[in-house]
C-alpha cells in the first residue's frame, strides 16, 4: 500500500501543471476510486472539477484520461471552491443562507432563489423582507441585514416585490360608518371623563399558511442560487415524518434536524401580536432567531420548506408547496 501511495504521490506532482490546465479542474489528490456510486479500496488519482461536462462537449485536451501511467483516475464534482466568509458578512454575489433583511428590521436569512417567468426573486419571510406587513413594494432590502452592518445605499441588493399578508385576526376597517360611530363614542367618553377610547376593527379569519415574501434583485449578477454549505437545490420535495432535513441560516449556519410533526396548527408570537398557522411542519431544534427565511431541504437537496419560527425545543417550517403557490413562483435550480 505504501509503495503504491508513494508512486501516485510522485505521479500527482508530475502531472499537476498539466491537470490544472484543463477546463473546470479545481483540485487534484489521492483517494479511493468510486465505481457505480460505491467507494472501492483501489487507490486513484482524484481530479476534482467544478461540474462534470459530457465528454462530447469537451476538447480532447480537457478530457481526464481513465488512467495516467497505469494509475486509475477518478473525476469528482466539487463545485467552485471559495474561501469561507461568515453568513453575517457582505456577500457579492449574495447566496442563500446569508444575512439580509428589510432596511427597518434586524436581520433574517436569504432562503433561496425563485422565478416567475423570466423574473428572478429572492425568497424569504414576510417578517424578514416586509417588516410584518408594514413595508411597501419597492422598499430596500439589504445584505447583510441592518443588525449585521448593512446600510443604505451601499448594501441594497434588492427591492421588496410582494408579500403574503400575515393575518392576526383583526384588520383596519374600510367602512366609514364604523369610523363615525367610534368618533361619536369617543366624544361621549371624553364628556363623561373616561380615559378609555373606542377603535373600530374588522374581525378576520386569523388563519395563515405561510410567512413569505419575495424581493427583486437590483441586478441578476448580485445573487447566486448556491445555498451556503449545501449547494444548488435540485428541485422541490415533500417533508415526511422522520425525514432528516438540513438548512443554512444567518445565525446558526449549517444544521440538520428531523421532521417530528406534519399538518400542525401552531400559534406564533410575533413579539406582541400572535398569528395562527395551519398545515405546518415541526422539526427538532435546528435554528435560532435570525435563521428565519432559511430554505429547508432534504438530504438529496430538494427544498421541502421555508423556516420561519421556533424555540429552543422545535423549529417551525412552512411546506414549500404552499409558499410557491401563494407567491405564484417556482424554484430556481
Amino acid at each position: 500500500m505504501q509503495e503504491t501511495l508513494d508512486r501516485i504521490r510522485a505521479l500527482k506532482q508530475k502531472w499537476l501543471p498539466n491537470l490544472f490546465g484543463r477546463r473546470n479542474v479545481v483540485a487534484c489528490g489521492i483517494g479511493y476510486k468510486i465505481r457505480s456510486g460505491v467507494q472501492t479500496r483501489e487507490l486513484s488519482l482524484v481530479v476534482s472539477v467544478t461540474h462534470k461536462v459530457p465528454a462530447a462537449n469537451l476538447l480532447a485536451d480537457d478530457l481526464i484520461p481513465p488512467q495516467i501511467e497505469g494509475v486509475p483516475t477518478d473525476v469528482v464534482e466539487l463545485g467552485v471552491l471559495r474561501a469561507f466568509a461568515g453568513p453575517k458578512e457582505r456577500w457579492r454575489p449574495a447566496v442563500p443562507g446569508v444575512s439580509l433583511g428589510h432596511a427597518r428590521i434586524s436581520a433574517g436569512t436569504f432562503g433561496c432563489l425563485v422565478r416567475r417567468g423570466s423574473d428572478l426573486f429572492i425568497l424569504s419571510n414576510n417578517h424578514v423582507l416586509a417588516d410584518i406587513n408594514r413595508a411597501h413594494p419597492g422598499d430596500p432590502i439589504l445584505q447583510p441585514g441592518p443588525s449585521d452592518g448593512g446600510t443604505l445605499p451601499i448594501d441594497q441588493i434588492a427591492a421588496l416585490a410582494e408579500f403574503v399578508p400575515l393575518d392576526f385576526g383583526t384588520a383596519e376597517p374600510t367602512c366609514p360608518l364604523a369610523g363615525l360611530a367610534a368618533e361619536g363614542l369617543n366624544t361621549l367618553a371624553k364628556l363623561l371623563g373616561s380615559s378609555y377610547r373606542f377603535q373600530p376593527v374588522v374581525q378576520t379569519p386569523g388563519v395563515n399558511r405561510v410567512d413569505a415574501a419575495i424581493a427583486r434583485p437590483l441586478r441578476p449578477d448580485l445573487v447566486s442560487p448556491e445555498i451556503l454549505g449545501i449547494g444548488i437545490p435540485v428541485g422541490v420535495g415533500e417533508a415526511m415524518l422522520g425525514m432528516t432535513v438540513q438548512k443554512s441560516g444567518r445565525t446558526t449556519g449549517y444544521t440538520t434536524g428531523t421532521i417530528t410533526q406534519i399538518e400542525a396548527t401552531v400559534r406564533i408570537d410575533y413579539y406582541g401580536p400572535q398569528a395562527t398557522f395551519e398545515g405546518q411542519l415541526i422539526a427538532t431544534p435546528m435554528s435560532q432567531p435570525g435563521d428565519s427565511g432559511s430554505a429547508v431541504l432534504d438530504m438529496e437537496r430538494r427544498v421541502v420548506g421555508l423556516l420561519f419560527a421556533g424555540s429552543d425545543q422545535a423549529t417551525i417550517i412552512n411546506p414549500i408547496a404552499d409558499v410557491l403557490s401563494a407567491l405564484r413562483v417556482e424554484l430556481v435550480t
